[in-house]
């Protein structure tokens, strides 16, 4: 039976088999690898599939309306104002996320807000969101800015999609956090989730 080149005897025998085995392993060892990052990494909707709902509106639009134009970043930039309901008991904190799916790149990420005080049950309207909670850690943006950025698409009309969690603790991240940051803390601490959609259309 004919020998493997990689195994045949020689002076040089310990190198072919070194090569042979980092051939054979290398492989294995980026698939397993690129398995791991696929099961730690869970969408939004996946790490609150199944939790109770809460009511999130505002009085600055209705679910599936345009978004006012003072809400836009190239305009007042005033965070909407947001009132929720149906909370249920043993809620420790909030955090919200608003972003952007239709945009060009790839989801732009509008306001990240953590530790959002349990009683708290409305977000009045301010100038980048900046509302004066104690506790409350404000997220970085896709503007690379803390706080809230307005919607602003580049052409037609966008969907911003605000989305309250209710948690059943505190998260431990700093001012700075970003979105990917907050989703992977709040896995299995959501204990009840609301959303809220507007549109946005770009200046004619």
């Amino acid at each position: 039976m004919a020998r493997s080149p990689f195994l045949k005897p020689g002076p040089h025998s310990g190198g072919r088999l070194m090569m042979f085995w980092n051939l054979l392993l290398v492989p294995i060892a980026v698939m397993l690898c690129v398995g791991c990052s696929k099961q730690q990494t869970a969408s939004e909707e996946e790490i609150a599939k199944g939790v109770p709902t809460m009511q999130l509106t505002s009085t600055a639009f209705k679910e599936g309306a345009p978004i006012p134009a003072s809400h836009g970043y190239e305009n007042e930039n005033l965070s909407p104002p947001l009132k929720w309901s149906d909370v249920p008991e043993g809620v420790k904190s909030f955090a919200l996320i608003c972003d952007d799916p239709d945009a060009p790149r790839g989801t732009w990420v509008h306001w990240v807000r953590l530790n959002i005080p349990a009683e708290t049950q409305e977000l009045k309207s301010a100038p980048g969101g900046k509302v004066d909670l104690r506790g409350v850690v404000q997220g970085k943006n896709s503007f690379k800015e803390l706080g809230y950025g307005g919607p602003a698409p580049p052409s037609g009309t966008h969907h911003y999609h605000f989305k309250l969690y209710a948690l059943d603790r505190l998260l431990d991240l700093k001012e700075g956090a970003t979105k990917d940051d907050v989703v992977k803390a709040l896995k299995d601490h959501i204990v009840a989730q609301g959303q809220l959609m507007g549109t946005f259309s770009a200046k004619k």
